[in-house]
């Protein structure tokens, strides 16, 4: 089981327009809703790859029942989820182990202009965590670690929790023994890194914040030496760049593809998360992982990943090996 942890849970809404256009009042095509929050992203991709996965965090009040409703597989208007595997096979189950709290669960808007391309993407604070509920999900976590293979600390933080939080749910994981994957930004990732976690996975801004450098292989190591084991770094089109006790590979997509990024870095983070359980070597986790990031820009809804164009492009990723440093 992979354990995917998402203290700021949201119900995600995308709306659709034909162009959108400042101080107009626009009709919006599709809308879709889903469970949301980055771990619930990469929990539904784990999901569709096959692997079971339990999610933890927080969820509260009627958004955060409809996201658990969404969660179990049925909307309250009885349509099925989004985000399925290939046709003829089922996804593997999805546990949900959120702990309720009395704040309601965020909600984000994000807005597809369909004459673009472009999506705009309006965000909520999320919820008031009290000490209470705070102190409720470190018990239940713990309990969870016992049973998982690997762990993801994903997103951002809601009111209420330190910005140490991740630092110290990175140390029971290591102290389980349980591989950790920290991907978050700012305050919270640089007091997170000093606990030593497996593996982050910051892309290019986050890492110019943590490391005051803009070079992606010098950040990336400072990054390392900060205190993180591995670190892969997402650079947009130019796929990912990763400094792992074992080597320095970049990875790349054969060519740059048009489409919404919207949770291509969550495909990521579950490619690498699924080619760790696997036991695969790091060019192959990283091959996986932008392949799934690269589908995810090309799917049709924002969020989902195109699978048949994940199977083609996972033959095709290129992989480049670095020289280390002398």
């Amino acid at each position: 089981m992979i354990l995917t942890v998402t203290l700021n849970t949201a119900l995600d809404l995308t709306y659709d327009v034909p162009k959108l256009v400042p101080h107009t009042s626009h009709r919006v095509g599709d809308i879709s809703e889903r469970p949301g929050g980055k771990g619930l992203n990469v929990a539904r991709v784990l999901s569709a790859l096959g692997h079971e996965t339990t999610v933890t965090g927080f969820a509260g009040g009627s958004t955060g029942a409809v996201l658990r409703e969404l969660l179990a597989g049925t909307s309250p208007d009885g349509s099925a989820p989004t985000g399925a595997p290939a046709p003829g096979t089922a996804p593997a189950p999805i546990t949900d182990a959120l702990v309720t709290v009395a704040g309601n669960t965020r909600r984000t808007i994000a807005v597809v202009d369909r004459a673009s391309g472009d999506t705009t993407q309006l965000n909520e604070p999320g919820p008031l965590v009290t000490a209470d509920e705070w102190t409720a999900f470190l018990g239940r976590y713990e309990e969870l670690l016992a049973g998982a293979d690997a762990v993801a600390l994903c997103g951002s933080l809601p009111p209420g929790i330190h910005v140490g939080a991740y630092a110290e749910l990175v140390r029971p994981a290591r102290a389980a023994g349980v591989p950790v994957l920290l991907d978050t930004s700012g305050e919270p990732l640089r007091r997170g890194i000093a606990a030593r976690p497996d593996l982050i996975k910051p892309n290019a801004e986050e890492l110019a914040q943590l490391t005051g450098s803009r070079d992606p292989l010098r950040a990336t190591r400072d990054a390392r030496r900060r205190g993180a084991h591995g670190v892969i770094a997402s650079l947009g089109p130019d796929g990912v760049l990763a400094v792992t006790p074992d080597g320095i590979w970049q990875a790349r997509p054969p060519a740059k593809v048009l489409g919404n990024p919207t949770g291509a870095g969550d495909s990521a983070v579950a490619g690498l998360l699924s080619g760790l359980v696997e036991g695969l070597g790091w060019p192959d986790r990283l091959r996986r992982a932008v392949a799934l990031s690269t589908a995810t820009v090309l799917a049709p809804t924002a969020g989902d990943f195109d699978r048949a164009a994940y199977e083609e492009l996972l033959s095709r990723v290129v992989i480049e090996e670095h020289a280390p440093a002398a």
